[in-house]
């Protein structure tokens, strides 16, 4: 099957080991086993935006599904965080060093440990010949797809991150080379920041406009807030920062609401203006998918939560220039 189906895509979210979840959205979405087994659509191809592993009980079964659709040809897919942390956790840097791209196992680094708490279960549930066959998939992902009428990314469709890694790589699923993995896993490289926007998002530093640290619902205290890149309306602080329930001051007390303090050009940098459809996972969305805060005229998020007690959810485009919110559709 090549890219020009004729009826269109299904952008599904975050899997994220929900096994279940996906094979009945993917039945309900009219996909049903073919003669070798994988699940295709006799009209259209299912997308995937990432995220595939961590957290979820049945991840060895999700990457069965989906990397049978993949190479079938009845889906395609885009890397999320998730898999670029499992290549970089897996990742021995240098070679012989004992000392890996995503550390762990490290007593002198602060991270080691919540590293490897976030991939424990894939640690567990995918184990040996399966792991290095995921691995060696995840190295042949692509971080974006530019399909023409739409486009498809884990956290952030950001024109100018994806020119440095075309750039620097000549490639958009640049992982294949390990120089590339090593140069996105080091901090003052130009291809970090531009990965971690397109996987992680673009933050806004809160303190350098005059604002309080805060404490997440972890208790951590953190300097940035996520940008609401999606938010072409954005004029002020208020309007970018995507601060959600939970947050605290430094004292304990309910985060105050930012002041709405106007935004410079280089605040407004990383905000969407294409008119064309842009679909996204990443941001953990709670409830229906059909309010208008998790999409726009052009963009819309497909990332409902399927393995904290959402739905795993995906969105029917049919060639509509402009984002249908009665286009979603949800597991049940």
């Amino acid at each position: 099957m090549n890219n020009s189906v004729s009826s269109g895509y299904d952008v599904i979210g975050d899997v994220h080991g929900c096994a279940s979840q996906l094979e009945v959205l993917l039945h309900k979405l009219g996909y049903e086993t073919g003669a070798s087994g994988e699940y295709r659509h006799p009209e259209r191809q299912a997308i995937f935006v990432g995220d595939l592993i961590d957290r979820g009980g049945e991840q060895l079964r999700v990457l069965e599904v989906v990397k049978a659709m993949v190479d079938a040809g009845s889906a395609l897919i885009v890397m999320g965080n998730h898999e670029f942390n499992a290549l970089a956790y897996h990742t021995e840097w240098p070679v012989g060093s004992g000392k890996y791209l995503r550390p762990h196992d490290d007593p002198d680094n602060p991270w080691s440990a919540k590293n490897t708490k976030q991939h424990a279960a894939f640690l567990d549930q995918v184990r040996g010949e399966d792991r290095q066959r995921c691995l060696e998939w995840f190295a042949t992902i692509p971080l974006w797809l530019d399909l023409g009428e739409l486009r498809v990314v884990h956290a952030c469709w950001h024109d100018d991150s994806i020119g440095v890694v075309e750039n620097l790589c000549g490639s958009n699923a640049p992982f294949g080379d390990v120089s590339h993995l090593v140069a996105a896993s080091t901090e003052d490289d130009p291809l970090y920041e531009a990965v971690e926007t397109l996987l992680k998002g673009p933050e806004i530093n809160l303190v350098a406009h005059g604002q309080p640290e805060y404490h997440d619902k972890d208790g951590i205290p953190r300097d940035n807030a996520r940008v609401q890149w999606w938010n072409s309306d954005a004029r002020t602080l208020r309007d970018i920062a995507e601060m959600g329930g939970g947050f605290t001051t430094s004292t304990g007390e309910p985060y105050p609401p930012l002041p709405e303090i106007a935004l410079t050009g280089a605040d407004r940098s990383y905000i969407y203006t294409a008119e064309i459809p842009v679909f996204y996972g990443h941001y953990w969305r709670q409830g229906s998918p059909k309010h208008r805060h998790d999409w726009t005229d052009y963009t819309a998020c497909v990332d409902f939560s399927a393995v904290k007690g959402g739905r795993l959810t995906a969105y029917r485009w049919s060639g509509e220039s402009t984002i249908k919110a009665e286009n979603y559709v949800t597991a049940d």
